[in-house]
């Protein structure tokens, strides 16, 4: 299970709790409607979010983050410092977009006894190759919901294995591509690569039971 912070449907907290691994972003705020296991906790290493979730203490201390067994850094360090000086000519109010956190968040992990991992740059190379194909806006980098999607599918899933998806509204920050996101995932789901949760669903039900 993959699940994102936007809304997710009712019913679904028993089936995300059943799955093998449940992974989270950020704050979590999908916790409570969409269960409580958290396996995996994906943070936005890279500038206000992550000095938010390292600098307050709300976050390390968190009921999900404390269960997580693992901080996963979603954005390259070297790719977002790439894009620094195009940024400043573009976004200026962007000028701490790229500040780069992961030490902190693998210091946190080191410290706790779990285990950290950052995203590798070639997820994002190639996630932005086959966003392309789907035509999106002026954007200035893909939702962390993304990359942890393509991370997945790219790194960790074999053939067989059920890739399950809620919480993903595709809206939010202007300046990530959403609707080329939404275009993106639902060719996935016709590809059978993933699906999205439907706690409608006989089978999806009964693994919550």
């Amino acid at each position: 299970m993959i699940v994102g912070n936007g809304e997710v449907p009712e019913g679904a907290a028993a089936t995300i709790d059943a799955a093998d691994l449940v992974i989270r972003f950020n704050d979590c705020r999908s916790v409570g409607r969409g269960g409580t296991r958290t396996d995996v906790v994906a943070v936005c290493n890279t500038g206000r979010p992550a000095l938010s979730m390292l600098g307050g203490g709300r976050w390390k201390t968190s009921e999900p983050v404390r269960q997580a067994r693992e901080i996963w850094s979603v954005r390259s360090g070297a790719k977002f410092a790439a894009m620094r000086a195009a940024l400043a000519e573009t976004h200026p109010d962007l000028d701490d977009f790229c500040d780069d956190y992961t030490t902190g968040f693998e210091s946190f992990a080191r410290t706790t006894g779990r285990r950290h991992r950052a995203v590798p740059a070639e997820t994002h190379e190639r996630l932005e190759q086959e966003l392309a194909r789907f035509a999106p806006a002026l954007y200035v980098a893909p939702s962390s919901g993304l990359v942890v999607i393509a991370d997945v599918l790219s790194s960790f899933a074999s053939a067989g294995d059920d890739i399950v998806l809620a919480g993903f509204g595709h809206n939010g920050w202007e300046w990530h591509p959403f609707a080329a996101e939404r275009r993106y995932v639902d060719a996935l789901a016709a590809e059978g690569r993933l699906r999205r949760l439907n706690p409608l669903h006989p089978s999806d039900l009964s693994q919550g039971a």
